[in-house]
C-alpha cells in the first residue's frame, strides 16, 4: 500500500497528463474526491517540490510534475508485456495522442543453402529470400560454416571480416523488410526542434534504431530530455514484431496501451 505522499504524487501526475496544466491542491482534491484537506495536500506538495518531483512557476500557481517524476511514474506503470495489438487503433491513436510508432516484423531468416554458379557468383538462400553476390572460393568456404545462422549474426560477421558486398546486400534487405512508421510527422517535429543530424534521422526512418533497441524503456540515451521511448515485442496480424513508441513524457501511454492491446 502506497503512503500518502506517493498517493498524492501519482494523483497529480495523472491529473497533469489528463489536463496538461498546473494542478492546485483544491483542484486535485475535487478531481479525485481526495479525503485530505487542501492544506494537507499543499504541505505534501511542498515536500515533493523540495525532493525534486514537483515544480511551481510562481507562488500562486499550481504544480507540475518534473521530468524525474514522470520518468519514475512510467517506469512503474509500463512494466507489462504486450501480446496481440491492433494496427488500426495504433494508427488512429498515434495521431490523436501525438506519438510516433515504429513497427518491424521479426522473421526467422537463417542461411539454408549456398549455390555456386560456375565460380562466377553465388546464390545465398535464406528462409524467406535469396541474395546473389560475386563468387570467391575463400568466401564460399567461409559461408559454408555459417549455414543455419540467423541473418543478423551473418550481417555482423560479414562486417567484421570485411565481406563488404555481402554486408551491403544484407543491410539493404534488412532496412526494407516489413518496416512501418505511424505518424512520422511527430518524430520529424522532434528532429527539427532538437536539430537532429541527417544520420540520426535516417537511423530512425530506416529501422536501425528499432533494431538496436531491446524490450525496455528509454530516455536520454535515445531521445532528448522530456521524451520517452518504449520498446516491446508483440504480435501484429499473426507476425512476431518489435514495436517502438516515442513521444513526450506527458502523453497518456497507459491509455494508449490499454486501447491497442487485443488480449
Amino acid at each position: 500500500m502506497i503512503d500518502k505522499k506517493e498517493f498524492l504524487l501519482q494523483s497529480i501526475i495523472k491529473a497533469y497528463i489528463e489536463h496538461l496544466e498546473p494542478i492546485g491542491s483544491s483542484q486535485l482534491k475535487t478531481m479525485y474526491d481526495i479525503a485530505y484537506s487542501p492544506a494537507t495536500i499543499r504541505g505534501y506538495f511542498k515536500k515533493l517540490g523540495d525532493e525534486g518531483f514537483l515544480a511551481q512557476e510562481h507562488a500562486s500557481s499550481g504544480r507540475t510534475p518534473t521530468t524525474e517524476a514522470l520518468k519514475q511514474y512510467w517506469d512503474n506503470k509500463l512494466n507489462f508485456r504486450l501480446s496481440f495489438i491492433d494496427l488500426e487503433t495504433i494508427e488512429y491513436l498515434a495521431k490523436r495522442i501525438g506519438l510516433t510508432v515504429f513497427i518491424k516484423k521479426l522473421k526467422s531468416d537463417k542461411l539454408k543453402n549456398i549455390i555456386n554458379i560456375q565460380d562466377k557468383y553465388m546464390i545465398l538462400e535464406f528462409d524467406n529470400f535469396p541474395i546473389t553476390i560475386k563468387f570467391s572460393s575463400a568466401l564460399y568456404r567461409f559461408l559454408l560454416d555459417l549455414i543455419d545462422l540467423e541473418i543478423n549474426h551473418i550481417l555482423k560477421i560479414s562486417r567484421d571480416v570485411g565481406a563488404y558486398e555481402l554486408y551491403e546486400q544484407l543491410s539493404i534487405f534488412l532496412k526494407n523488410r516489413d518496416f512501418s512508421i505511424y505518424n512520422s510527422k511527430e518524430f520529424l517535429n522532434i528532429a527539427l526542434s532538437y536539430d537532429f543530424d541527417e544520420r540520426v534521422i535516417n537511423s530512425y526512418l530506416n529501422g536501425e534504431v528499432i533494431d538496436k533497441c531491446q524490450e525496455a524503456i528509454y530516455y536520454e540515451e535515445l531521445l532528448p530530455m522530456g521524451y520517452i521511448g518504449i520498446c516491446h515485442h508483440c504480435n501484429v496480424n499473426g507476425n512476431d514484431s518489435k514495436m517502438l513508441v516515442i513521444g513526450e513524457l506527458s502523453k497518456d501511454y497507459e491509455y494508449f496501451y490499454n486501447q491497442i492491446s487485443m488480449s
